[in-house]
């Protein structure tokens, strides 16, 4: 039995590519422009597979469901993080 275990929202942004730059992933999640579950999330949120989070890029949004997490990734492998909604 696999036992899920969760990632800062942070660091998952930036090992998925989502966003390039845990800092600016950080910047993004202090602005409120990142939702989990449709509330507004800090950095340091814990997520998980099946968790859904909305970035706000300035006049645009991407929805996206966590498929899995991992501590890194490979650019091939950060795509298979995650699908679009």
């Amino acid at each position: 039995m696999w036992k899920v275990i969760p990632i800062r929202l942070d660091k998952f942004l930036k090992v998925s590519r989502l966003i390039k730059r845990r800092t600016v992933a950080n910047e993004a999640c202090d602005a409120g422009r990142v939702l989990v579950n449709g509330k507004v999330a800090k950095a340091g949120l814990p997520v998980k597979a099946g968790d859904l989070i909305e970035i706000q890029f300035g006049n645009r949004s991407v929805k996206a469901e966590i498929l899995d997490v991992k501590d890194t990734a490979k650019k091939e492998e950060a795509k298979e993080l995650f699908r679009y909604v």
